[in-house]
């Protein structure tokens, strides 16, 4: 055979056999099971458990991931690493991970997942606006799998999931986050109990927003309170002085000397006449 044949062969085989050498020498991690959080029971402590049962090549330490980020004074050396979370909650739950690293080889990891209910943990209780005015209503959430959002509106005495029918609802949702904005509100339709609603394959949580909408003539409402305040302060005033008696009231019509006067006169001319008889 040619020289260059065999060699060919045998790169050829070396290709072959190298992702079954590689996987027989991979570490070998066992992990406990997935974690669901019931709010439903008394919550017991939560212990997530990995060991690192095979490495071909010696291992460097351990520590601990949730969602992407390193959970602070976990590294350990040894192969068996516990994570225990003593009073779990809806928080708590996430994509765990445990890691392990060498000196010689990639790092090697397991995943664990601990699943809870949607808790919404934030949003606006009320909104008030004013008619033509943009709002924007929001919820957030704690639990995992990240929720699935929707947003409905109280219609009577149910509720009506809200569309972008009108052109003026705009709905953004980013995984425990939702946000409801309504363009140009108007007072006749926009008014209402707004709902979220938030679920995953665990369960669905909701809370409520109440949108008031006011006229354009509401910030007009305090000076017209003063000014009515004032006419009712003055119709008042002209009554009473309307109804006041007669005799608080001096008729400059009727001199009071000139009565005195008169009988001055009479009396003077009563003594010439009696002058006149003698």
């Amino acid at each position: 055979m040619h020289p260059n044949a065999v060699m060919l062969a045998v790169v050829l085989l070396g290709n072959l056999m190298l992702p079954f050498i590689s996987a027989q020498n991979e570490p070998k991690i066992n992990a406990s099971d997935q974690t669901i959080l019931s709010a439903d029971t008394p919550l017991k402590p939560v212990t997530l458990q990995c060991n690192l049962t095979t490495a071909h090549t010696p291992h460097r330490e351990s520590f601990w991931v949730k969602n992407g980020q390193e959970i602070a004074n976990t590294r350990t050396e040894q192969r068996n690493t516990v994570y225990r979370i003593a009073k779990p909650r809806a928080d708590d739950s996430g994509e765990y991970m445990c890691v392990y690293t060498f000196d010689m080889a990639p790092n090697a990891n397991a995943t664990i997942e601990v699943k809870a209910k949607p808790d919404v943990t934030g949003h606006k209780r009320s909104e008030n606006k004013n008619e033509g005015e943009n709002a924007m209503l929001y919820c957030k959430s704690v639990g995992y799998p990240h929720p699935t959002w929707t947003w409905r509106k109280m219609d009577g005495t149910s509720y009506t999931d809200i569309d972008n029918s009108t052109g003026r609802f705009f709905i953004t949702n980013r995984d425990n986050y939702t946000e409801l904005n309504i363009l140009n509100l108007d007072i006749s339709t926009d008014p209402g109990i707004y709902q979220c609603n938030a679920s995953n394959v665990i369960g669905n949580t909701a809370q409520t927003t109440i949108l008031r909408v006011r006229s354009h003539l509401a910030p007009l409402w305090p000076f017209l309170g003063v000014l009515a305040e004032i006419i009712i302060l003055v119709v008042i005033i002209v009554v009473y002085e309307k109804r006041k008696r007669p005799d608080d009231i001096i008729d400059d019509d009727e001199p009071v000397g000139q009565m005195k006067t008169n009988s001055t006169n009479n009396h003077k001319d009563k003594n010439i006449r009696q002058r006149n008889t003698k």
